[in-house]
């Protein structure tokens, strides 16, 4: 978790019928996490679509999300469960999931994210909608403020800091704004899932990360240090 810096969530792909083809797609551009989410889908075809997905993500090394329910997570044995600030504590969800499960929360306010920070039992958090997007439409935009705030209180090169990621109507056109404000990484939905080529658009996304990466001295020391075997243990 502490090296990824590209999440994309999508839905299942049941429109086009390509989950397995798209996924191998966006794994190859760079996406480093990927989370299944499309509400009230019936949860037998929702854990058969992960299944898909981490058959996809272990040829890549990569990591599948599931998103709110812990109940489903334990059956799916997930490496990842996501959490709303309506899902449920952190230590309730524990319960479900093995001992290396990694937990997220979603924080739309500096509470919420102090809150995920001082939480033992949450892993990583994300903050926005930093911009207005049509999946998330009855949460209003929190700008860069909260990017900003977020990057005071867990600095994203600090080992000893959560990692977390800004989400919410990001793009290439603004992914720079969101670099500036502190974050280094972040979570994408429609620049990959309607993207006429998603390996390219991952691509684009996951080089922007990388050079914001290079380019900081604190991030250049700190995946040297994580890619070392520091700060793996759960909890961080």
């Amino acid at each position: 978790m502490r090296l990824a810096r590209l999440y994309l969530c999508t839905d299942a792909r049941q429109d086009t019928g390509d989950l397995a083809e798209f996924l191998e797609e966006v794994f190859a551009g760079g996406v480093d996490i990927v989370q299944i989410r499309q509400k009230e889908m019936d949860p037998g075809a929702e854990l058969a679509a992960l299944e898909v997905a981490r058959t996809v993500a272990r040829r890549h090394q990569r990591l599948v999300c599931v998103n709110d329910s812990a109940v489903l997570a334990g059956r799916f044995s997930a490496d990842v469960l996501h959490l709303g600030q309506t899902d449920g504590t952190a230590a309730d969800a524990r319960r479900h999931l093995h001992e290396w499960a990694q937990i997220g929360r979603s924080t739309h306010t500096p509470a919420q994210t102090d809150a995920a920070v001082a939480d033992p039992l949450v892993d990583y958090f994300c903050v926005g909608p930093v911009y207005a997007t049509s999946t998330k439409p009855d949460y209003a935009p929190v700008g860069l403020e909260l990017v900003r705030y977020a990057a005071r209180v867990a600095p994203p090169a600090d080992l000893s800091a959560k990692a977390w990621f800004a989400i919410g109507g990001i793009n290439v056109d603004n992914l720079d704004q969101v670099l500036a404000a502190g974050a280094r990484r972040i979570v994408v939905v429609r620049p990959i899932t309607q993207a006429a080529d998603p390996r390219a658009a991952a691509a684009a996304l996951k080089q922007r990360l990388a050079a914001a990466w290079r380019e900081d001295p604190g991030m250049r020391s700190y995946s040297l240090a994580a890619a070392g075997g520091l700060g793996h243990t759960r909890g961080r």
